[in-house]
């Protein structure tokens, strides 16, 4: 009599050390009762939290970064990931599993992107990292201002969206020399996430961080660079 079925197949297998540690944050996202998603079954897990998450290691300047802000410490155990909140309430829940799932390279920020942006190592983040990884968390204008400030040189970001849109992409293709920041090829991972109409943005920084960046916090959201005169 065969036994329960493990976990599925991933887009980029992870070796045993870390699905241990991915199994053991899916499992206190079910346990936890500050869990922080609405998905907490961890077979399910595996396909909306993990295996959506691990399209994004096809961009091969995401997978070689050393220093990377917001996601990906347990599938890059030779990079060090901060991950950047400003929520507490989050932060918490975060620090927990990290420390549950014994993942040693990331550290949890709590601070506001803007915040962290305008400050220089070591009280800072201000162009130390070769990557920055987002998850539909806003439009890809503002997810590229939040980035460009953050990012070195020739560094990318990598935002997870859904179903294309040309209204977005259009808003972001003319913000993009504003904020040093080159859209490249779509790529339509949709199949492999598990999620029909999920696609990654990636995005690459092509000069120095411009002088006006970051701004005032909340205004990347407020008022995005690429929307019409009023975002000028």
């Amino acid at each position: 009599m065969s036994g329960p079925p493990g976990p599925p197949e991933l887009p980029v297998e992870p070796g045993p050390r870390a699905r241990a540690a991915l199994q053991a944050v899916l499992e206190l996202l079910r346990d936890d009762p500050a869990s922080l998603s609405s998905v907490i079954e961890p077979e399910r897990g595996w396909r909306v939290h993990v295996a959506d998450s691990l399209t994004g290691l096809q961009v091969a300047e995401l997978a070689s970064a050393r220093r990377i802000a917001d996601i990906g410490a347990a599938a890059l155990p030779e990079a060090r990931v901060d991950l950047i909140e400003s929520v507490g309430r989050k932060c918490g829940f975060m620090r927990r599993a990290l420390a549950v799932a014994e993942i040693s390279n990331a550290e949890v920020v709590e601070d506001r992107s803007e915040s962290w942006a305008a400050e220089s190592p070591p009280a800072g983040g201000a162009g130390s990292y070769e990557a920055a990884t987002a998850r539909a968390v806003g439009r890809l204008s503002t997810l590229a201002e939040l980035a460009s400030p953050l990012l070195a040189e020739g560094g990318v970001l990598v935002a997870w969206k859904g179903r294309r849109d040309p209204e977005e992409e259009a808003e972001l293709a003319a913000a993009s020399a504003r904020l040093a920041m080159e859209p490249l090829a779509v790529l339509s991972v949709g199949e492999q996430a598990g999620s029909k109409h999920r696609h990654l943005h990636p995005m690459r920084k092509i000069g120095p961080t411009p002088q006006d960046l970051p701004r005032r916090a909340g205004m990347a959201k407020k008022r995005p660079y690429g929307r019409g005169r009023s975002a000028d």
